[in-house]
Parts: C-alpha cells; structure tokens; sequence
C-alpha cells in the first residue's frame, strides 16, 4: 500500500490548498483528488444532504485504492467525517477541523477566536464544540461568510468586489477585538489578503492546510505507509461537472497550473 495514493475529496476547487499543502510537505506521494463540482457549494445544505453526497464520493477514491482519505472540506467534516470514518475502515480518514483547531489555539490561545465558514458548518457547531474541548473557557465567534465561496471560485480574489464582501462579514467583528481568525473553509485561502485587510492587521489568520498536512505525515509514519522516493508522482484529478473551469480556475488554489489531460469526470450516485 505504500506506492497506493492519498485521496482527496472536495466539495470543489477549494481542497486543492489543502493538496498544495500536502505536495509541499509529502512531495513523494501520489494523490487523487475529487471535487463534487456538480453538486457545489456544500456549505448551503443540510447535513443530511451533505452526508448523503460525501459517501458515494468517498467511495469513488476508494476504488482507486486510496490508502488514506483526507475530508478537505469543512461542511463536509463536520456533517460526515464519524459516518465515513466508520464505512471505510479500517482506511484512514483525517477531516481538516481538528487540524483547524490546533492552528487556531497555536495563534490565539487565549482567544478570542473568529471561525468564519460556511452557513453549514457554522450552523453545525463543530469548530466551536472541538475549540471548547480543547479550550473551554476561549471565546469563539462565528461568522457565516456564503458569498466567498462563489467569489473563490469564480477568481475574483482580489478588487473591490472581494474587498467589499470580506468589509461586510468581518469589518463589524472588530469590535469584539479577536486575536485569532480561522479560515474554516478550504476555499477561503485565496481570499486570505482581503479578508487579513478586512478583520484587521492585529488578528492572526490561520488555515488548516498545513496542520491537515502534518496529521496525515503523522498518520502514515504511524502505519509505516510513507511512500520513498523511487519515480515520478502522479496527481490525477476528479470532478464531477466542468474539467475545462476546474482546470482554469483550479491553480489559484493549487498555485500551479492543473494538467487538464489530468483530469477525469465520473457520475456518483
């Protein structure tokens, strides 16, 4: 299982920060990652609907013999990481909160902390509930932030438009005076300038991406799965609707260009 790739699964574009991640700390592993952009964004519907897409994904990956699975996506670990974690055992299943909240408690240990996310993934609880397990006594304050989603995904990560939205979430949180600001949606990291201008320079702002990426070193050691260097990686690409946009769209989040010969559509259920 070694030479077997790490899966990937998004709701879109927005898990290929946590793929660049991973490339940059695990440079040797092949990976395979699927982004449901069919049926995108996630963060608007109910956990069950949510649950309901994340499985036969998941599924998809492991037919190409993935040996660990990576939820990069936070609606999506939220809603679904227990019930994945139990289907596809005994392979491993890592969710990008956890991770999240360490970076998050690293920056700001005393808080208070903003998690700004997807309306699901607020409304869910989880960053919250997994901060105060750790942390009881840390203020959290959460922020619903639907529009950066499509505004990830369409480019526009910069530019008045961008600077607006972020203006309008995060400029009223200011007051409250946070010393730490999580980005708890993989699609929020290209927009992390506009939205450091917006909650302002004394806030820190953290991602999961790299803390994703050290759990998974830490659990392949542990199954002694690494993979040693001997050839060339393989990066294949999934999606379930419009290659052509992932693939012209997708190296703002990956930060290099995306083979679209890579790049394959399959059906889920």
């Amino acid at each position: 299982m070694n030479d077997s790739p790490i899966g990937i699964f998004d709701s879109g574009m927005g898990g290929l920060t946590v793929l660049r991640a991973l490339s940059a700390r695990l440079p040797h592993e092949h990976t395979v990652y699927l982004g449901d952009t069919a049926r995108l964004p996630y963060g608007t519907k109910s956990s069950e609907t949510v649950s309901r897409y994340a499985l036969p994904a998941a599924q998809s990956l492991m037919t190409r013999r993935v040996k660990l699975l990576v939820i990069a996506c936070n609606t999506a670990s939220a809603s679904a990481l227990p019930a994945l974690t139990k289907a596809l055992a005994p392979t491993p299943v890592i969710g990008v909160i956890e991770p999240g909240v360490e970076a998050a408690l690293a920056a700001a240990p005393n808080g208070p902390i903003v998690v700004i996310a997807t309306e699901g993934t607020v409304k869910g609880g989880a960053y919250k509930r997994a901060i105060h397990a750790r942390a009881n006594g840390v203020e959290v304050i959460q922020q619903a932030c639907p529009l950066f989603v499509p505004l990830a995904e369409e480019g526009l990560t910069g530019g008045e438009i961008a600077r607006a939205v972020a203006r309008l979430y995060l400029a009223p949180l200011r007051s409250r005076s946070p010393k730490g600001l999580v980005l708890g949606c993989t699609h929020f990291p290209v927009l992390a300038d506009v939205i450091a201008e917006a909650i302002g320079p004394e806030v820190a702002v953290v991602d999961s991406a790299a803390t994703t990426a050290a759990a998974v070193e830490t659990r392949l050691q542990e199954l002694s799965l690494l993979r040693e260097a001997r050839s060339s990686t393989s990066r294949q690409y999934l999606v379930t609707d419009t290659p052509e946009r992932f693939a012209r769209v997708g190296h703002l989040f990956l930060g290099a260009p995306v083979d679209p010969h890579a790049i394959e559509v399959v059906d889920l259920p």
